[in-house]
């Protein structure tokens, strides 16, 4: 961390001099180059929302420059990249910031979140202060905006005749892909399942040569991904109200006008309430689609599911980490 420190008090020094001032300018003309990398493809909504929404928004003083699938820096190495003033901007989840910072894990816990708009209010939250303040100060990233991703379900090679899931015993020995960072790979033994961890970009590959038994993610992002063309069912677990941040290089947005800073927040705000509203309509429309490509969907137990998941949390690892009380303000802040 101290070496993320130097490099970051090493940028701020930096923006003192004028590095980041528009003392000298991009190919395009602008004086702010905004890299993003991400994971998603280019038809995710999360990606189509910024595209279409923040990079517009941002137009007259920045250039926004996304590179998808992982193209610019591999999956979890975002973070670090923007650490070392590498890279701009990145679509982060609470999984990969609860590496650098394990209190974040609670974000990530299994039935915590309740809804989208759940979400929205715990971000924007007194609580989540400190979080917010602890990322940017220790890491250089600042956190804009909260994602909507969706509910996370789980998607099976397996017909439901050779394996019908209705509790967390269900997924004995099934190899569920699950991201490889420690917060998601215990949610996947929590599921009851053997998590196996993979790179998002090989979860395709892994399901159509049986190197996993399934994977688990929002129907959006199993159509998007064409995951029902290797799969035979999906469980409606909904196990994970799942989001992402929108994260900005701290150094780079500290470097602006406060008039620019003010432009970027609100086109990170607008970015992520568009891309909220269309995954919620993408989720509520997707199951018929899935089932004419021959996917089964179905409703399981989730009332065991819940119970088994959240009590793997009580006295782990994770659950130390979190400040007294904090779920209980997040419960309180729900429907």
């Amino acid at each position: 961390m101290t070496l993320k420190l130097t490099r970051r008090l090493a940028m701020a020094a930096m923006v003192a001099a004028g590095s980041f001032t528009g003392a000298a300018s991009f190919a395009d003309g602008h004086a702010i180059q905004l890299r993003m990398s991400s994971s998603g493809s280019e038809t995710d909504q999360r990606s189509v929302a910024m595209a279409e929404v923040f990079g517009p928004a941002v137009s007259g003083f920045a250039s926004y420059e996304p590179s998808y699938n992982a193209t610019l820096f591999d999956q979890g190495t975002e973070l670090d990249a923007i650490s070392r003033g590498n890279l701009e901007m990145s679509i982060t989840s609470a999984q990969e910031l609860a590496q650098f910072f394990p209190e974040f894990s609670i974000f990530a816990t299994g039935y915590v979140h309740q809804d989208a708009a759940h979400q929205v209010r715990v971000f924007n939250d007194p609580l989540m202060d400190p979080f917010k303040q602890k990322v940017e100060d220790e890491l250089g990233v600042k956190l804009l905006s909260v994602m909507y991703l969706g509910r996370r379900h789980v998607n099976l090679r397996q017909t439901r005749e050779e394996l019908d899931v209705q509790t967390p015993a269900d997924l004995a020995g099934v190899n569920l892909r699950m991201p490889g960072t420690d917060a998601w790979q215990f949610l996947g033994a929590a599921l009851g399942a053997s998590p196996t961890p993979m790179a998002f970009s090989e979860v395709y590959t892994g399901l159509a040569t049986g190197a996993v038994d399934g994977q688990d993610n929002p129907l959006p992002t199993v159509v998007d991904k064409k995951f029902y063309e290797v799969t035979k069912q999906i469980a409606l677990t909904s196990h994970l109200v799942d989001l992402n941040y929108i994260a900005m290089s701290a150094a780079t947005f500290n470097a602006m006008t406060p008039e620019q800073q003010l432009t970027v927040q609100r086109a990170a705000d607008a970015a992520a309430s568009v891309g909220r509203l269309r995954q919620l309509d993408l989720e509520a429309n997707l199951t018929s689609f899935i089932e004419e490509n021959g996917v089964e969907v179905y409703a399981p137990d989730t009332k065991a599911f819940r119970e088994h998941v959240q009590a793997q949390y009580v006295g782990s690892e994770f659950a130390e980490s979190w400040p007294d009380g904090l779920l209980d303000k997040i419960n309180a802040l729900g429907n």
